[in-house]
């Protein structure tokens, strides 16, 4: 049986555009989708009357809010199987324990408590960094979020962090018959040697840029052989690597990121380069955990 897609609600404009990604991206992938509100009033049963009849008001919020997510799901795919659960706990805590038997969990950006002005809520951030599965962070402008663009780009980092997501990339440009964009950043020494003449210089920048092309082909050569009905591009572009990706979300329906997960720690892992494109991203994000 396939892995299901999770997508966690909370009745949020932002969690309404993530079950409409999430619901699409079940489809392209012919999974189940499994809706989750996670709903910390156990802990405050304790205050209700021990005569009191009424249910407590956090268990039926959540139930309302599963149930209209439910119905909304059904109305844009009748075909995609949807299922839904409230669970008694932390939000963060839920996701993470789906995670374990999930093709991805889904997340918006932001919560029903985002402070404003906030760019990613606290529990999308601390999913990406801890989940054991693939997360996507649903954000970015309509036309991202559709996938009209037909481009889903790779973030190609250090080789350690790329098999899980370069698989990941290419099964996506393919379910979404999209090009796949492999961009991987490069940077010239901020200070010259000493002595080194101008042309020099230019020299020393075409071998970084080299060295960038030459990951890029033993990242992706292997997964582009067994995918050959895919349209690869590979991009080696001069600057810091979270800016190039900001800057190339843009024109993208999907951006696919790497990121470590080291068994003995247990806190948020993750870099620099997925902390601001989770924050930053024009398209939604998916950050593709690689145990090391």
């Amino acid at each position: 049986m396939a892995l299901p897609l999770v997508v966690g609600v909370d009745g949020s404009e932002s969690s309404l555009q993530a079950l409409d990604w999430a619901v699409d991206e079940a489809a392209r992938h012919e999974l189940p989708l499994h809706l989750v509100s996670a709903s910390r009033w156990e802990r405050y049963e304790g205050r209700l009357p021990s005569f009191g009849t009424d249910r407590p008001t956090g268990a039926v919020a959540a139930e309302n809010i599963v149930a209209t997510c439910a119905e909304r799901a059904t109305s844009r795919n009748p075909d995609v199987k949807v299922s839904a659960e409230v669970l008694a706990e932390d939000t963060v805590m839920a996701l993470l324990e789906q995670s374990h038997e999930a093709f991805a969990v889904v997340t918006g950006s932001r919560g029903r408590g985002a402070i404003a002005g906030t760019l990613l809520g606290s529990v999308s951030l601390a999913v990406a960094a801890r989940a054991v599965s693939p997360v996507a962070v649903v954000r970015g402008g309509e036309e991202n979020r559709a996938g009209a663009l037909r481009r889903v780009v790779l973030a190609v980092g250090d080789l350690v962090e790329g098999s899980a997501a370069v698989r990941f990339a290419f099964r996506e440009a393919r379910a979404r018959d999209a090009a796949l964009h492999a961009v991987r950043s490069w940077r010239r020494p901020a200070h010259p040697h000493a002595g080194q003449s101008p042309l020099e210089g230019d020299a020393s920048g075409l071998i970084y840029e080299e060295q960038a092309a030459a990951v890029l082909s033993e990242v992706l050569d292997p997964a582009a052989h067994e995918h050959d009905d895919v349209t690869v591009h590979r991009e080696v572009i001069e600057g810091a690597a979270h800016r190039v990706l900001v800057d190339v979300s843009v024109q993208a329906d999907l951006l696919v990121v790497g990121a470590l997960r080291r068994r003995d720690h247990t806190g948020l892992q993750l870099g620099r380069v997925s902390h601001t494109v989770l924050h930053h991203s024009a398209c939604p994000v998916v950050i593709v955990p690689q145990q090391v």
